[in-house]
């Protein structure tokens, strides 16, 4: 299942590459869409101006052409994605980024409880390259990782963040609004990560992307991607060592070994 990990939207137009991992076939369409079902994957849905909110694929409806999607608990955030002339979907299927487009957006009502309908995509990004393999961290790990940052009146403050995703480019953190000012480009020094396996890794921390994210109880938090800079071939090390365990230990538990 996704959740916040669920990484930010690519700007497809800008990249010929993805061009050989886009789906335009109505049954493989049909087929990917539910996938997302049958496997619960909570998709990160971006109206523009850096907002987005949690949703879930509830239902096909192939005799209308039309897909239905749990609407937000937020009435602010709904009213954004009915609005929108196009809301970006992003999800994560076993690891592999699943990206499509919704426009025209309706209020309706799917077994008494407030969804929102629109036009099946004509297109969906099934996207499996290496360099964006995340692992998403489990909770029972409770990776974290202090920022050094600045609060809303610019004074220097540390943010302690829970890691939500981590790959061997960087990592996303979940955290409140308030808790600093962070600007995209901006340089994080002197941040610390804390793996299961040993003492804190002091890194520098770009700043690449914040995302508003109101999640299914309502709440808003920011989602950050920070990107590695300069990262040490040691600390490299362990990161690698930590995705390679931890997806090592899930395997074995979804065969049944562990």
């Amino acid at each position: 299942m996704a959740d916040a990990s669920t990484p930010p939207p690519i700007d497809i137009a800008r990249d010929d590459g993805l061009e050989k991992f886009m789906l335009r076939g109505k049954r493989q369409i049909a087929q990917l869409l539910q996938e997302l079902i049958d496997n619960r994957c909570l998709i990160s849905a971006h109206t523009g101006g850096g907002h987005s909110f949690m949703t879930a694929v509830l239902r096909i409806d192939e005799d209308r052409a039309r897909v239905v999607l749990d609407a937000s608990p937020d009435a602010e955030a709904n009213r954004r994605a009915l609005s929108a002339e196009r809301v970006q979907c992003v999800t994560l299927l076993d690891h592999i980024r699943i990206q499509f487009a919704l426009g025209g957006l309706s209020a309706v009502q799917e077994h008494a409880h407030p969804a929102l309908s629109a036009p099946i995509p004509k297109e969906m990004l099934r996207l499996q390259r290496r360099e964006f393999f995340r692992l998403k961290v489990p909770l029972a790990h409770e990776l974290n990782c202090v920022l050094a940052a600045e609060d809303l009146a610019r004074k220097p403050v540390q943010v302690s963040t829970r890691v939500i995703d981590i790959g061997g480019g960087g990592i996303a953190v979940m955290l409140s609004p308030t808790a600093a000012e962070l600007v995209i480009g901006s340089t994080l020094p002197d941040c610390r990560l804390s793996l299961p396996d040993g003492e804190p890794i002091d890194l520098t921390l770009e700043v690449r992307n914040i995302t508003r994210q109101t999640n299914r109880s309502g709440i808003e938090q920011l989602r950050v991607g920070l990107r590695f800079a300069d990262l040490p071939r040691a600390a490299e090390t362990r990161i690698q060592r930590y995705i390679f365990n931890t997806e090592r230990e899930r395997n074995a538990k979804e065969r049944g070994g562990l």
